[in-house]
């Protein structure tokens, strides 16, 4: 991943300004460019860089010498990159996957050139010639986007809250750090003195609907009838699809291996299809856990099933809980359940990080929101890691799965994501006892078998927070009050790196439709674990 930050119409001078911008050096630990704006004293760019596509010419802000007036900074890859740039007939100055927005842009505007991007991405891009400045970011918000704007027009961007939260202004009253909308794109009028006027913000992708860039996709056309043998078809199709479109890369790439269903379709697929394109070198996976822990035990079965070279990642309690403060300071969250598993992703991108050469990543993540996977929908959402790809939300299948008729997306004979494992059936692409494994809460997952990092944080949590702190909590935190003995824990680390940002949350993370008082699936009457079965 990399790392963005853009300031307009800045009242205080750009050199102090600029302190902010290292808040997300972590993101792009290659290179960094601070970058003023020509005729523009109080504009400029800041860009962290993580190295994955064109190691010469991909620093930011991405500027080419036919359109000299536009400005770009972005955070993601665009896999459809190179299916426009020959449709279009576009001739390239760089190998970056980026430059097509300024292609995209210059001849079709804004609104087009956001809904022909087949990919994750954050963008800021600035013409000088029209003064414009716009914003936009993917349909899932895979990659994140925040900004702050003023009353009188200052509008600073950056994509971590982090990077906001010291920047100074010349209005009385504090400005609002707001998340960006995922599927949408913003445009601003550029005035003479670097102010901005927000113009209109518009929705370029819907969930549900193909998307427009799917007559440049190379899965091609589809059946259209929902016959169980053609969905089954269709779904094998833009998945595998999905995964290979995500190989654009010069960095070496790697998967997270849970041992779960989601996880071991992407990391078999990954390996699959890296032998297809003759990759030099062997695909790692990572599983974290105690050595005993049911996920570490699958994944290692999945492994030796695929030929991956795997990598298991020691976790115990003690460690989870020493991380807990990294963790809610890199979420800028105090949400119980995003915390909690975080804390696994944050300890396997470490050792990923410090310990091998692998930079971008495969996950399995957003197939449980996809696919009703959640053991919740018997009864009716990352921490900062390298560059991460997700197959799952790719758009186009997304779209497809969401088109479904509702009875052949829901669990069948109690068993969450039917629809997708029998999708894969008899295939032998992951083991079928990996294949109809049921999902596990993630505290019985990656811990021992004979105590969960659950109870071992619930335990110590006890130890740091007495039955009278708790009662004051809505005296010290009057806006979403912390309920349980954990909520305040965490809301006390989070307003000592965070302090009067509380409404960054909305409210707590909690299944609505059942009745719950944790937002962990242990804690439900349904939910049974392997061990327990």
């Amino acid at each position: 991943m990399c790392g963005i930050w853009a300031l307009f119409g800045s009242d205080e001078c750009l050199s102090v300004q600029c302190t902010c911008a290292m808040k997300i050096g972590h993101r792009g630990p290659d290179a960094f460019r601070f970058e003023n704006v020509n005729d523009y004293t109080n504009c400029c760019f800041g860009f962290h860089r993580l190295a994955i596509v064109d190691p010469l010419y991909g620093m930011q802000p991405l500027r080419i010498k036919k359109f000299p007036f536009l400005w770009l900074c972005y955070n993601g890859e665009i896999y459809n990159h190179l299916q426009l740039k020959r449709h279009f007939k576009f001739d390239y100055q760089t190998q970056v996957d980026g430059e097509i927005l300024l292609h995209l842009y210059n001849q079709n505007g804004i609104q087009e050139m956001a809904s022909l991007l087949d990919g994750v991405f954050a963008f800021i891009l600035l013409d000088t010639a029209n003064r414009k400045v716009f914003l936009g970011r993917d349909t899932y918000g895979v990659r994140p986007l925040f900004r702050l704007l003023t009353d009188n027009g200052f509008l600073a961007v950056c994509s971590e809250a982090k990077g906001l939260t010291q920047i100074t202004h010349s209005m009385s009253e504090p400005a609002k750090i707001t998340p960006f909308p995922p599927g949408h794109f913003e445009e601003f009028d550029l005035k003479q003195t670097g102010k901005v006027k927000s113009v209109r913000l518009e929705s370029f992708h819907s969930c549900t609907d193909k998307p427009r860039h799917a007559v440049h996709d190379s899965a091609g056309e589809l059946a259209t009838d929902f016959a169980l043998e053609a969905v089954k078809h269709n779904i094998r199709i833009l998945f595998e699809n999905a995964v290979r479109k995500r190989l654009m890369a010069h960095r070496r790439i790697g998967c997270l291996l849970s041992g779960g269903l989601d996880s071991s379709l992407v990391a078999a697929t990954l390996v699959k299809l890296a032998k297809e394109e003759k990759l030099q070198y062997q695909i790692q996976t990572f599983a974290i856990g105690a050595d005993d822990s049911p996920d570490v035990v699958a994944a290692r079965k999945v492994a030796d099933h695929i030929g991956s070279n795997h990598h298991e990642v020691n976790f115990t309690p003690e460690e989870g809980i020493c991380a807990l403060e990294e963790v809610i300071l890199h979420l800028e969250s105090y949400d119980i359940t995003t915390v909690r598993a975080s804390v696994g992703m944050y300890l396997v991108s470490k050792y990923i990080r410090e310990k091998t050469d692998s930079v971008v990543i495969f996950s399995g993540e957003g197939s449980d929101e996809l696919t009703q996977g959640y053991i919740y929908f018997h009864r009716v959402h990352f921490i900062y890691i390298l560059s991460l790809r997700v197959p799952f939300l790719d758009h186009r299948f997304t779209a497809y799965y969401l088109s479904l008729p509702e009875e052949m997306r829901v669990p069948k004979d109690g068993v969450e994501k039917h629809l997708l494992r029998d999708a894969f059936r008899g295939l032998n692409l992951i083991p079928d006892e990996i294949l109809w494994r049921r999902k596990e809460a993630f505290s019985d997952g990656i811990t021992s078998m004979k105590k969960s990092w659950y109870t071992s944080l619930q335990e110590h949590i006890d130890s740091q927070v007495n039955d009278s702190e708790l009662e004051e909590a809505p005296n010290l935190f009057p806006y979403n009050p912390p309920t349980t003995k954990e909520g305040f824990f965490f809301r006390q680390i989070f307003e000592k790196h965070y302090p009067g940002r509380s409404k960054w949350i909305s409210h707590y993370w909690m299944p609505r439709w059942i009745k719950a008082t944790d937002p962990s699936a242990r804690t439900l009457s349904i939910y049974k674990p392997d061990k327990d079965q």
